[in-house]
């Protein structure tokens, strides 16, 4: 069967999936642990979120050190800071207006159902803080999703109201706190407490959790100060989708070269010298800067997949972890508890003093397996552990229509 999408003129198969957005939310999964992986490496590990530890450096602090590591280090955390997560955040509104057209053609109430999904989304995210990583994304994503879910029944004149509000305020927001740091950077560059670098490197899990839960608040900082970030990344996401820029065609092709060329051409710059400025700017490299950097990266890979063979074992597998990509999230920082922290395997505390390349290589490694176990889980099973758990909770909702 094959109809038309109300927003667009392309056509599109019902059921259909696209296979460029299965690719992006691999590659999106892998970025995201490409930052994550210093937070769990460094000393006190996530704790360092609260004494505004430097765990994610910038490209000022080669020119300070220089050497083959740092320039690594550097090159690295450049690549990966907030562009990932920008672009999951954006893929995140684009399954958001999958689901509100599957609904509309069933002829089911929206969003009726899918606050279901929004509280199962939140509830996991509420485990995953819990009891694995401070740093969680899906309850911020679960209460967006409300959010932009009510926006999608209004017109798009609102929707397109809200969206670039929504960047202003976010874009406000974030010069005013630059603006404090520049004046007074004394938050950024602290050290975490030793006592607390020693419950990561020594202390046991259930202490962790009580720090967790203890500081949840605070935790919680980075979704609230970019709530109006996710919602334009939603909407943006969603606009996105109805344009047909994750589309095969032409059209899917045209648009993505027009973000491969403005998210790298303008975005790449701005980031470059935002991380280049230091500390200062760190706010605005990483949540200004990285996500017009993010519409690059759509554009760069889709122009890859273009030219890629769909079969292959590359993209096979990255299409695989992007296919599971909440069990993926949550498998890649359950890891790396187990590998890094003082009740598991303790690597990080035993390598502190080893230099980068080893988190650099555990990386490859988490992501080489992540792939792997991917490939094979899918072979036999039909979706994720995660996302078949959702998808038989769902199932129980009944679905009432218009």
């Amino acid at each position: 069967m094959t109809t038309t999408d109300p927003q667009t003129t392309a056509p599109v198969r019902a059921g259909a999936r696209l296979p460029l957005l299965d690719v992006l939310r691999g590659v999106a999964i892998m970025g995201t642990l490409a930052t994550n992986v210093w937070l769990f490496t460094a000393p006190g590990s996530e704790a360092g979120l609260l004494f505004g530890a430097d765990s994610l450096g910038t490209l000022a602090d080669v020119a300070e050190s220089p050497s083959a590591a740092s320039l690594g280090e550097g090159l690295f955390l450049f690549l990966a800071n907030g562009k990932f997560l920008a672009l999951l955040t954006l893929l995140f509104g684009v399954g958001l207006a999958i689901q509100f057209r599957s609904a509309a053609r069933r002829g089911g109430r929206w969003p009726g159902p899918y606050m279901w999904r929004a509280l199962f989304l939140f509830t996991e995210g509420l485990v995953h803080f819990t009891l694995v990583f401070a740093a969680d994304v899906l309850m911020g994503y679960a209460v967006t999703s409300l959010v932009v879910a009510w926006l999608l029944t209004r017109s798009q004149r609102a929707q397109n109201a809200v969206m670039w509000t929504a960047a202003a305020v976010h874009a406000a927001f974030i010069g005013l706190l630059t603006a404090a740091l520049v004046l007074d950077p004394a938050p950024f560059g602290g050290e975490t407490p030793p006592e607390v670098v020693d419950l990561y490197a020594h202390g046991s899990y259930a202490d962790q959790i009580a720090f967790r839960l203890d500081h949840a608040l605070l935790f919680r900082a980075e979704p609230i100060i970019t709530f109006a970030l996710m919602v334009f990344m939603f909407l943006l996401g969603v606009r996105l989708f109805r344009a047909g820029a994750f589309g095969a065609d032409d059209t899917g092709r045209r648009v993505r070269g027009r973000l491969l060329a403005w998210g790298l051409g303008v975005g790449v710059p701005f980031n470059l010298a935002t991380s280049l400025a230091g500390p200062d700017l760190a706010l605005l490299d990483r949540y200004v800067a990285a996500p017009v950097v993010a519409l690059g990266v759509i554009g760069l890979v889709g122009w890859v997949l273009d030219r890629a063979n769909p079969g292959g074992r590359a993209v096979t597998a990255v299409s695989s972890l992007g296919r599971m990509a909440m069990s993926g999230y949550v498998a890649q920082n359950l890891a790396c508890v187990l590998v890094l922290y003082g009740f598991g395997l303790g690597l990080a505390p035993r390598l502190a003093d080893a230099g980068p390349w080893w988190v650099m290589g555990l990386w490859a490694t988490l992501c080489a397996l992540l792939l792997a176990v991917s490939t094979l889980w899918l072979r036999r099973f039909r979706a994720g552990p995660l996302e078949a758990l959702q998808k038989a909770v769902l199932a129980r909702v009944p679905e009432r229509r218009r």
